[in-house]
């Protein structure tokens, strides 16, 4: 267990900017911060972060907390593993305690694959180091690509032995459990019941999340073996998702972030020489298909991409692929396609760091030119196939989700091809229009055909009343007030304690303001300071979330409005008046539900005797009602 001197340590250290800054591309917006949501695919940013308050707010997925609750949220990590995240990040040395057997069955399957798999990667960086097979096959192809020491250790690249069982029997005399290995995709179950080892014989790429952590490995064969493919990757686990993760990215971010641009390349030895180019914004599909989760993945950094492709027909397909569903991310698409035969990675090696940045600089080309150039070649002269192209390159633009980048790449087609605006214009609308029927369509579908077992499904009866609904909106309110402003003077006293005291026979009914309201009342009578730093530090995950999103402010005032007199106060000048409405609506919401519980409970009274205690409840209620509408100036109903 991390000792309470090193949690504290880290917590005082952390920057929540910086912390995020490292997943998110972070703009900022007045005194805070605002971002695309690393947890949706969204197209307008919704995704705050407060620095004096030291909180973020996701308004896109509802989560919001401090830094340490988005690294737990954004990498599936524990509490302690975000602690030690953090704690490597800014240099605090973890002080341990000894730890209960208790905690330790504790430990997720999650926790396990990660511990296992920063295992393996130490096994394979062993074998590759300091095993005379390593050595002589491993390390030396990794020389001939030309990776120095500082390359291989910078992607913890590996060498797994070509023997059966090398890694699983060293792993089973760790301690390390058969099942777990299985899990985590390291070994292969046979029929006869026993284990093999996935990877033999091949160096290997540790593939990592953006934390750094270890997730799974790309294998090559180094021997031309025939019924051996080229590559094997880990299957699919718990922490392993192929189509959400960019080899490289971990290395990549952060120059990514500073160049505003992202090369997309193929493999893992694209980006590896790449590098070692001192072209550290790269990042590679890994070998498979371009998927949606990938390219939101680059827009967390950065909104340009540049797809470098072999120059080979293959290279030339799969270019094409790549840039109709980037640009349908909403990403800005450049296009460079290598000579023939050539990759990233032979061609970077070939002409040498300086040479090779120069080639990228000058032969970039707009998506647009690119297929434009590509169509006209294999078109030629031929009426039809040109025709054909043409409705491609409009078909591609109308992928584009902004209409006004839209409208520029037509007027740039209608420039290069010389043909009328009008025509391309039309015949894009025609396509988004189609496409726009197309998904109205099948929402239409989808509303219409219920499965199969939907007339068996028991009717959803709905289980909050309006009234339950109007009490919790203004409890809501009372605790963004208390979370704002519970220090601030008011009258004799703090806000706190006026709200507190005005509040006390009030019984809060949505279980997570009630926690918070809970914590006030207990900072209260032990004479502490309760403010939002506190609910981050002892809330649960949810209150974490509702006191995140109470006090994260999404708008900001322009600071031009000045300049043309346009003025309004400060939700702290009316503060006052705002506290004390708040009081009586609550009040006023509680006995309006109060009278329909009673109501209820008088339809089902059977006795004269009952019905008399009702109607005298609903009486009082009623008084009570009229007398705040009266000074909320509310017009009730009789009944």
């Amino acid at each position: 267990m991390i000792s309470r001197e090193t949690i504290d340590d880290v917590k005082n250290r952390v920057d929540i900017v910086d912390v995020i800054g490292d997943f998110v591309t972070l703009k900022r917006s007045g005194q805070n911060y605002k971002a695309l949501s690393p947890f949706t695919n969204e197209k307008t940013a919704s995704f705050y972060v407060v620095p004096s308050k030291g909180i973020f707010k996701d308004f896109s997925s509802g989560k919001g907390g401090d830094g340490i609750t988005f690294v737990m949220e954004h990498e599936g990590m524990n509490y302690m593993e975000a602690i030690r995240y953090l704690a490597k990040k800014y240099g605090v040395e973890i002080k341990e305690e000894a730890q209960s057997q208790e905690y330790a069955l504790q430990a997720t399957e999650r926790d396990s694959l990660y511990i296992v798999m920063n295992y393996a990667k130490e096994h394979y960086k062993q074998r590759l180091l300091h095993t005379e097979e390593g050595n002589g096959i491993g390390l030396s192809y990794f020389r001939e690509r030309g990776f120095n020491d500082r390359t291989i250790e910078k992607f913890e690249l590996g060498y797994a032995i070509n023997a059966w069982d090398d890694f699983n029997k060293r792993a089973l005399q760790e301690g390390y459990r058969e099942e777990m290995l299985d899990k985590a995709g390291l070994i292969i179950k046979r029929d006869d019941g026993r284990f093999y080892d996935r990877f033999r014989g091949r160096v290997i790429f540790p593939v990592h999340n953006l934390a750094g952590k270890v997730i799974a490995f790309g294998a090559r064969i180094l021997t031309k073996e025939k019924d051996q493919p080229k590559y094997i990757n880990s299957p699919e686990t718990e922490i392993y998702h192929k189509s959400q993760v960019l080899y490289g990215m971990f290395q990549a971010k952060n120059a990514i972030r500073r160049e505003d641009s992202c090369y997309l390349v193929e493999g893992y030895t694209d980006v590896i020489s790449m590098h070692l180019a001192d072209v550290d914004n790269v990042v590679a599909s890994s070998g498979t298909a371009l998927t949606e989760e990938q390219i939101k993945l680059i827009r967390r950094f950065t909104e340009n991409v540049t797809v470098l492709f072999d120059g080979d027909a293959a290279g030339v397909k799969a270019a094409l692929r790549g840039i109709d569903l980037i640009l349908k991310g909403g990403l800005n698409v450049r296009v460079l396609l290598f000579p023939d035969n050539e990759d990233p990675d032979s061609f970077s090696r070939k002409m040498g760091s300086t040479a090779f940045k120069q080639y990228l600089k000058d032969h970039t080309q707009d998506f647009i030119s690119f297929k434009i150039d590509l169509h006209a070649k294999e078109a030629g002269q031929d009426p039809i196939k040109k025709a054909e192209a043409i409705r491609d390159i409009v078909t591609t633009i109308s992928l584009i989700p902004d209409p006004i980048k839209r409208s520029v790449y037509i007027q740039e087609t209608s420039q290069l091809l010389r043909m009328s605006e009008t025509v391309l214009l039309s015949e894009m609308n025609k396509i988004v229009i189609g496409e726009r029927r197309k998904k109205d369509q099948d929402r239409g579908r989808e509303v219409q055909e219920p499965p199969p077992d939907f007339m068996n499904e028991p009717p959803v009866t709905e289980t909050k009343t309006d009234e339950n609904t109007m009490v919790q909106l203004q409890e809501r309110e009372s605790i963004r007030l208390l979370l704002n402003y519970a220090e601030t003077h008011y009258d004799e006293q703090r806000l706190v304690d006026f709200m507190l005291a005005e509040l006390d026979d009030v019984e809060f009914t949505d279980p997570i303001l009630k926690e918070i309201y809970q914590g006030f009342k207990d900072g209260a009578e032990r004479g502490e300071v309760v403010d939002t730093m506190y609910f981050m530090e002892h809330g649960s995950a949810a209150v974490k979330g509702v006191v995140a999103e109470l006090t994260t402010p999404r708008y900001e005032a322009s600071k031009h409005w000045p300049e043309k007199n346009i003025f309004f106060p400060h939700e702290r000048e009316l503060l006052h008046d705002l506290a004390y409405t708040n009081v009586l609506r609550l009040k006023f919401r509680v006995i309006q539900k109060l009278v329909e519980d009673n109501k209820a409970e008088w339809r089902k009274a059977t006795t004269e005797e009952e019905q008399e205690k009702h109607f005298t409840i609903h009486e009082q209620l009623k008084g009570a009602e009229k007398e705040l509408a009266v000074i909320l100036g509310i017009v009730v109903n009789k009944g």
